[in-house]
C-alpha cells in the first residue's frame, strides 16, 4: 500500500505538499499551499491532527492519506459552495504536549474545522472548544466527545458519546460463540479509551458467563515486550484474548503467549484490519484470529459509499486492487467526510460557528452507507447509541474473509459503565 510520507507528496489537483521538519517541541505539519482551483471563493482551511509517528504509528501512520483522499475527491467536484478545501496535516507524534501545540497552531492558522484522529487529542480538546472550532473524527481517545461544554465535537465513526461508556454485550457473546471460557484482556495505562475498552471487554465477558482470568490496564503505550504477561496468561488458563491496544502491541502479546504455550481458541483484534498486515511476517501468527471494523469493508458487496471510497483511494492515494483502508485511513476519511457535510450545510460563507450549528442539526449521518448505524447529532451528545454494530473479518491463509456481509449488532448492558473495572 502506498502511504503518505513526511516529505513531498503530489496530490491530484497538482498541489505539492511539503512537510515541515519536526522537533521535540513542534508537531510536524503538512499544508496544501492554499490553491483554490475550481472554486470562486477563498479556500477553506481544515486541519487533521493525528499520530502519524510515535507509539501510535502502527494504527495511524497512514491516516493522512484517508483525510487527503476525501478532500481531493471533493475539490475535484469544485469544492464546497464555490470554495476549495485547503488541508493541513499535523503529526502530534503521539505526544499529549504536541497535540496541544497542534490544536493551538491550527486555530492560529485560521482553520474552520479540525478533524481529530489521535489517541491523545483529549489533552488539548478544551482549546478547540474555547475557540469555537468544530471537531469531527475519531471519538475513541477519551470521554470529552460527550461532556459539557464540548458541544463543538462530533464523532464521525459511530462511537458513543456517553461519558460513562456503557458496555455492549457484543464482545462477551462473541467469545462465548467461539468457545472462549477464560478471557485475557489488556490495555494501555496512559490511554483512557484503552483502559475503558479493556474494562468493557471484561464486563461484557462476565455478563456472557465467561471468567476473566486477566484484566491488565498497565501496559506501556506501544509496548512490544510481553514476557511477564504471557506467563500470567498461562497461569490463568486464558483461552480467549482481546486487547484495546495498537496492532503492534496486540500481535506481540499474542506471539509471546504462543511462545509460552498459550493458544487462545478465539482472539479478537479491535485494530489492525489492513491489507498490509495480511502480507506481513506476523500473518502466520494471526491465522484464525478475528478483526473488527466499524466501517463497511471492501470485500463484501459494494454500496455507494464504498464505491466512492475505492475511486478516491485509487486516484489520489495510489491504491491498487487488493488494497483497502486501514484503521487510521478509514477514521480520517470519515472525519473529513463529516466536516465536508458541515461545510456544505453551512452555506456560501462557512464559519466555525455556523458549521457547528449545521452539524448539530444533522439527524441522519452514515457516511453514505459506510457506517453500520445512522447518527443523529441533534440528540446524541452525551448519550449512548441504541446499538453497537460492526463487521468481523477472519484472518486466513489467503487474507481476510468477512464473517458476514451483514453487520452484527448488540445492545448494551443496562446501567453498565466501562470507566470502572470489574472485580475478578
Amino acid at each position: 500500500m502506498k502511504s503518505v510520507a513526511v516529505g513531498v507528496v503530489t496530490l491530484s489537483m497538482g498541489l505539492i505538499l511539503t512537510a515541515c521538519g519536526s522537533s521535540s517541541t513542534t508537531p510536524s505539519t503538512t499544508t496544501s499551499g492554499g490553491s483554490s482551483t475550481g472554486g470562486s471563493g477563498a479556500p477553506i482551511k481544515i486541519a487533521l491532527i493525528t499520530s502519524q509517528t510515535g507509539s501510535d504509528a502502527s494504527s495511524d501512520g497512514h491516516a493522512p492519506s484517508g483525510f487527503l483522499a476525501r478532500i481531493d475527491a471533493q475539490n475535484a467536484k469544485g469544492g464546497v459552495n464555490g470554495h476549495q478545501i485547503d488541508p493541513i496535516v499535523f503529526d502530534d507524534q503521539t505526544s499529549p504536549t504536541l497535540a496541544v501545540t497542534a490544536i493551538k497552531q491550527a486555530i492560529s492558522d485560521g482553520v474552520v474545522g479540525i478533524v481529530a484522529n489521535s489517541p491523545v487529542f483529549f489533552a488539548g480538546a478544551k482549546y478547540a472548544q474555547e475557540a469555537g472550532i468544530p471537531v469531527t473524527g475519531n471519538a475513541g481517545d477519551s470521554t470529552e466527545w460527550g461532556m459539557q461544554p464540548n458541544t463543538n465535537m462530533f464523532p464521525a465513526d459511530a462511537n458513543n458519546t456517553d461519558p460513562t461508556w456503557p458496555v455492549f454485550k457484543t464482545d462477551g457473546q462473541f467469545f462465548k460463540q467461539f468457545g472462549g471460557t477464560v478471557l485475557g484482556t489488556y490495555g494501555y495505562g496512559v490511554s483512557p479509551s484503552s483502559t475503558y475498552g479493556t474494562n468493557a471487554s471484561a464486563k461484557s465477558a462476565l455478563a456472557a458467563g465467561l471468567k476473566v482470568g486477566v484484566l491488565d490496564t498497565t501496559v506501556p503505550f506501544g509496548s512490544e515486550s510481553f514476557g511477564t504477561q504471557a506467563l500470567a496468561a498461562k497461569s490463568a488458563g486464558i483461552n480467549a484474548y482481546t486487547a484495546a491496544m495498537d496492532i503492534n502491541s496486540a500481535v506481540a502479546l499474542l506471539q509471546a503467549m504462543n511462545q509460552n504455550g498459550v493458544h487462545p481458541k478465539v482472539s479478537l483484534f479491535v485494530t489492525g484490519y489492513s491489507d498490509s498486515l495480511a502480507s506481513s511476517n506476523v500473518w502466520s501468527t494471526l491465522q484464525g484470529s478475528y478483526f473488527g471494523t466499524a466501517a463497511r469493508p471492501w470485500n463484501i458487496p459494494h454500496n455507494a459509499g464504498v464505491t466512492a471510497q475505492i475511486a478516491a483511494f485509487t486516484k489520489y492515494a495510489g491504491f491498487k486492487p487488493g488494497n483497502f483502508p486501514d484503521y487510521g485511513q478509514q477514521e480520517s476519511w470519515l472525519g473529513a467526510d463529516l466536516m465536508i457535510l458541515g461545510l456544505q450545510k453551512a452555506g456560501a460563507h462557512p464559519t466555525p460557528a455556523n458549521v457547528i450549528t449545521a452539524l448539530r442539526s444533522t439527524t441522519a449521518y452514515n457516511a453514505n452507507g459506510i457506517l453500520p448505524v445512522t447518527l443523529n447529532y441533534k440528540i446524541n451528545f452525551g448519550y449512548n447509541t441504541k446499538l453497537g454494530c460492526g463487521w468481523t473479518e477472519l484472518a486466513g491463509p489467503k487474507g481476510f474473509t468477512a464473517v458476514s456481509a451483514t453487520p452484527s449488532c448488540s445492545t448494551y448492558i443496562p446501567g453498565s459503565t466501562a470507566t470502572t473495572a470489574p472485580k475478578i
